[in-house]
């Protein structure tokens, strides 16, 4: 499993986008979306929203369980998935490509993101 080395990661198996104009993307994780199983509902955030660094924002639904989706930056949301709404299987076949969840204008950064390297010893631990 490969995670891509420009983005950064929370130990809650999120990623995020370096900031391009201020918005960020934000997805989960190869890891992550093994993890759930085959992703068969996504709840994300609506664009407006603001979501707050670390707390919850919505909810992906697999054959196997329910997660809750955090957020790794407070900002506001500017962009949901729909793609991901209408097909939530692309979580688990396109995570850092088509299976973004939502994009967010930040506002403010937590400093405990992790460096891919740190991600992938964190996730084999």
């Amino acid at each position: 499993m490969s995670n891509p080395q420009q983005l950064r990661y929370t130990k809650e198996h999120e990623w995020l986008s370096d900031a391009e104009d201020g918005v960020s993307t934000v997805g989960i994780t190869e890891f992550a979306a093994n993890a759930l199983g085959d992703v068969v509902y996504a709840q994300l955030p609506e664009v407006g929203d603001t979501v707050t660094a670390g707390e919850t924002c919505g909810e992906l639904e697999s054959t196997k369980s329910v997660s809750d989706l955090y957020s790794p930056v407070t900002g506001e949301v500017v962009a949901a998935n729909q793609d991901v709404v209408d097909d939530p299987s692309l979580v688990n076949t396109a995570p850092f490509e088509g299976g973004w969840l939502f994009k967010v204008r930040v506002t403010g950064e937590p400093e405990e993101l992790l460096t891919a390297d740190e991600y992938t010893a964190f996730s084999a631990g």
